[in-house]
């Protein structure tokens, strides 16, 4: 006797789902898409604090179901001048390289940015690998001249900063 599986039309949307995000993570990174439009000078929001991040990113980055890396390139007074999706993950890790982190601040001459990456699982507790993940960079970012401002895990209805919990150099 043959066990017969059943795939439901959720599963089915769930596919071509995931297929889609995959695609436009493709497009965006092969044509350097930003996830957000440029805004007017007056109108760029400024990053001063962790709470920041999380009124611009958590909106779209909270609920997603895998992890995604994204950075935000800020001018020399900390204007957000673009946003770039570095890497879309599964659903408990990211594995990137310094250099696809730091690029979008290294072609526009981008002095500060901020990493943020979400917790599909809700909980925004950094991991082991992402402190040591972001020591890396930091270290890769000041070879360039470039500013790390900090790190932030998305999860759920909360972020975490590494800078705040002293997890940064």
């Amino acid at each position: 006797m043959t066990e017969t599986t059943t795939v439901t039309r959720d599963e089915i949307l769930l596919d071509a789902l995931r297929f889609n995000l995959r695609l436009l993570h493709e497009l965006t990174m092969r044509y350097g898409v930003e996830a957000q439009p440029a805004r007017n000078k007056d109108d760029r929001p400024t990053i001063d604090c962790p709470d920041d991040v999380w009124q611009l990113l958590a909106p779209e980055m909270a609920g997603l179901a895998q992890e995604q890396m994204r950075v935000l390139l800020l001018d020399s007074r900390r204007h957000v001048v673009g946003q770039r999706v570095i890497y879309q993950g599964n659903v408990c890790a990211i594995m990137v390289r310094p250099a696809e982190v730091l690029r979008p601040a290294v072609v526009a001459a981008i002095p500060h940015l901020v990493i943020c990456h979400n917790h599909p699982s809700g909980d925004p507790t950094p991991s082991a690998d992402d402190t040591a993940l972001t020591r890396k960079l930091v270290a890769a970012a000041e070879l360039l001249g470039i500013q790390i401002v900090d790190h932030v895990v998305i999860g759920g209805d909360r972020a975490v900063s590494l800078k705040e919990d002293g997890l940064m150099p």
